[in-house]
């Protein structure tokens, strides 16, 4: 990409269009040459971005997050004024890292008119109408507080309970603030699960996996476990914070993601910190996602755990 045509993606937040390259100096093919050789990706018709080898080594859901927020931004300017960047598509551009969202299609919320919903964007009806925007850059976007509800309204539940530990854990919204936001869209559809989802909601929770272990735990009928708790010796000394603890039972639940202990060293140190969790008393539950998907089997390892550690328990 030549400096001229840098200048002008820079300032759009990286993407430019068709037309921006053709005042740079390219030609219609030369733009084609560059996509079919991957040094451009087209975003939406007309749209492009410079993908370099960084973007194409990413983590499937970081790329998609990154093709999402130009497309999202060329939409936008497309529309030229007349709707915001919403529902998911303005909780990327907040910056929350939410692994399950659906970005298949760019969200706008239209500021008067119908809505219309095509392949790849969605355009909603503003209802409740908008009150205040955000500014990011060139584009606008709905607030923290109404992108989470616009969204969660119409996920399922675990889905919307990772958005509101995400808005909460990021600080993008407040407890009560989205409460407001609930009251805002009244009896809509999928409110009142919304509401539900704000209620259980828990900045705690450090990842999409852990608050859908969370919800798993609660629909499993056990009590609310302790989030990050720091478990100490006998002598108050730290041992390790666990990401979570059913007291009553001395039951630890850890959650392993992708990768949280990678590397010979990193396992070694993984097994004597859960070792001195278990000579404290404590019984240790791994949990992955694949325990998520098979919640049975994951209830049955967990009880088991249960049993083993409730005649005998204590702290010390």
């Amino acid at each position: 990409m030549n400096g001229r045509l840098a200048v002008v993606a820079a300032a759009r937040g990286g993407w430019f269009g068709r037309s921006d390259a053709i005042e740079a100096g390219y030609s219609d093919a030369e733009i084609a040459q560059r996509v079919r050789a991957g040094r451009w990706t087209r975003l939406c018709r007309g749209a492009y971005a410079e993908a370099d080898a960084g973007v194409w080594s990413m983590p499937p859901w970081e790329r998609e997050a990154w093709m999402h927020t130009r497309v999202a931004k060329a939409y936008f300017r497309r529309l030229n004024g007349r709707a915001v960047i919403s529902h998911q598509s303005a909780l990327v551009l907040h910056g929350l890292e939410i692994s399950d969202l659906d970005l298949r299609r760019v969200h706008l919320t239209n500021l008067s008119g119908p809505g219309r919903s095509g392949r790849r964007v969605c355009q909603h009806v503003a209802e409740p109408p908008i009150s205040a925007v955000v500014s990011i850059g060139e584009v606008q976007l709905t607030s923290g507080p109404r992108a989470v509800i616009e969204t969660i309204h119409s996920t399922s539940y675990p889905v919307a309970v990772s958005v509101v530990d995400a808005a909460l854990r990021e600080r993008l919204a407040t407890a009560d603030e989205l409460f407001e936001s609930v009251r805002l869209f009244g009896r809509r559809r999928g409110v009142l699960a919304a509401a539900r989802a704000v209620a259980f909601g828990d900045g705690l929770s450090e990842s999409v996996g852990e608050s859908r272990m969370r919800v798993l735990l609660a629909d499993l009928g056990l009590p609310e476990p302790t989030l990050q708790a720091v478990i100490t010796d006998r002598s108050g000394g730290f041992v390790a914070r666990v990401d979570f603890l059913l007291a009553a039972y001395g039951v630890v639940v850890e959650f392993d993601g992708t990768g949280k202990y990678a590397g010979r060293e990193a396992l070694v140190a993984e097994k004597l910190r859960e070792d001195r969790i278990r000579e404290l008393g404590y019984e240790v539950v791994r949990a992955t996602w694949s325990d998520l998907s098979s919640p049975t089997a994951f209830a049955t390892r967990l009880h088991r755990a249960i049993d083993r550690a409730t005649p005998s328990w204590s702290r010390y």
